[in-house]
């Protein structure tokens, strides 16, 4: 499979996925959120060497023949994919090819107060919002924007975007320790989130090797901070469950190229890999093409990890004050 296309890969909220990647060169992000599975990278507002619409779509199409047992086609990136300078054309052509399968993008929301953003996004199926802090304080630690992206207009786009949107809008809030668990932070979240209409707002904790050193939250404290928002609010908290059963055969190629896209549990593996992929699986893993890394109890499989210098960045400093 090729590099804009990885998958299928089992999601814990929306089904077995199969991942289109805007960006499959390296990250391009208008964040450098400190949770980000990704290497950290500079902020930047654009995607440089676009893949083609044409080639996205003709990889597209022979992945979704390959692979015709899937649940929704995610748009995504190495980054921001509404970044992406053909946005718009891109997933008119996907509305033609998609065949019944649901439509989902990952977006951070930077761009959402952007009409022409809106007007795209509001053709998909689901849209995924990432919205973690609603203060600015909050916002310029943990997620680190451009200068370009203002959270006031984050919300206020959101707040749009929702008039005008028929399809399922979800909202994610990655929690960190010390950040955005704040009472602060929670009592502003009540008083913005009942104005947004979001359909579910997921409510999670860094489960991924992250970029930065920044401490998860267990699911208890999770739960804890469930209760103390509005109760008219759709939370879900967002916990690991075992996918339905989807093994699927993948080549070796195919091994290394998902697993450099999203590093993947045991628990993924055992449910997505067929038996004679689980046996390439082992023997790249003997072949040390696969590397493993320990996040709290869970153990990671990816190919990215040894990759993940930071040394070719300069962010401000991380210090204990920061957290």
């Amino acid at each position: 499979m090729s590099q804009l296309i990885f998958g299928p890969v089992p999601s814990r909220r929306f089904g077995k996925s199969l991942g289109i990647d805007l960006s499959p060169e390296k990250k391009q992000c208008n964040f450098d959120c400190l949770y980000c599975e990704l290497a950290a990278a500079k902020a930047i507002d654009t995607i440089h060497n676009p893949p083609a619409v044409n080639e996205v779509i003709e990889e597209l199409e022979s992945a979704l023949q390959e692979h015709p047992d899937i649940d929704v086609i995610t748009i995504t990136a190495n980054g921001e994919p509404t970044l992406y300078p053909f946005l718009d054309e891109l997933v008119d052509r996907i509305e033609k090819i998609k065949n019944g399968y649901e439509t989902l993008i990952l977006t951070n929301a930077s761009t959402i107060g952007d009409t022409k953003i809106q007007r795209t996004l509001a053709k998909l199926d689901t849209v995924k919002l990432s919205l973690d802090c609603v203060t600015e304080k909050c916002f310029k630690k943990l997620d680190r924007p451009t200068d370009n992206v203002k959270l006031s207009d984050i919300i206020e786009g959101i707040r749009q975007f929702r008039k005008n949107y028929k399809g399922k809008m979800i909202l994610e809030i990655l929690m960190v320790h010390s950040l955005n668990d704040t009472q602060e932070e929670i009592e502003r979240f009540n008083k913005i989130l009942p104005t947004l209409g979001a359909d579910r707002i997921d409510i999670g904790t860094v489960d991924r090797p992250p970029a930065y050193p920044i401490e998860p939250l267990s699911y208890k404290e999770l739960h804890k901070i469930a209760q103390q928002f509005d109760a008219n609010l759709p939370i879900h908290i967002a916990s690991r469950h075992r996918a339905k059963e989807a093994c699927t055969r993948y080549s070796d190629e195919e091994i290394l190229s998902t697993l450099a896209k999203r590093p993947l549990t045991k628990e993924d593996i055992e449910t997505l890999f067929d038996k004679k992929t689980m046996e390439r699986f082992n023997e790249l893993l003997r072949q040390k093409k696969i590397d493993i890394k320990k996040r709290g109890e869970i153990t990671f499989y990816g190919t990215a990890f040894s990759k993940q210098k930071k040394k070719n960045i300069s962010p401000s400093p991380l210090t204990k004050e920061t957290f």
